[in-house]
């Protein structure tokens, strides 16, 4: 992946994290404008993914999204909202990162 493609891939990753954000604040206080900001920046981090499809594949574009934005909202989950996960739900999030690695890392492991 390019500079260019990852730069894109950060920035889609911000944008998603930045709307679960304003999701969750929707889901404690719910008001028309979180809704549509929270929409809006869905949609926008959705447009750049789509560029991402056009140049790498929509198995890595994805994939990566993917366990990045798991990652990164898990932690905004726990660290800034004070969410909890129950061990076998850790278990969980543990599994899906390997899953996605595996999955995006799949064929070059394989030689292919």
């Amino acid at each position: 992946m390019s500079v260019v493609g990852l730069s894109l891939l950060g920035f889609s990753t911000v944008i998603f994290l930045i709307a679960a954000m304003v999701a969750k604040t929707w889901g404690v206080e719910p008001t028309i404008g979180k809704l549509v900001v929270t929409l809006i920046l869905y949609s926008l981090g959705n447009l750049i993914m789509l560029r991402l499809v056009r140049d790498f594949g929509m198995s890595v574009s994805f994939s990566l999204s993917a366990v990045i934005q798991l990652i990164a909202v898990n932690a905004v989950a726990i660290i800034y909202f004070g969410e909890r996960l129950s061990g076998i739900q850790g278990i969980g999030v543990g599994l899906a990162v390997v899953a996605v690695a595996l999955i995006t890392l799949g064929p070059a492991l394989a030689g292919k």
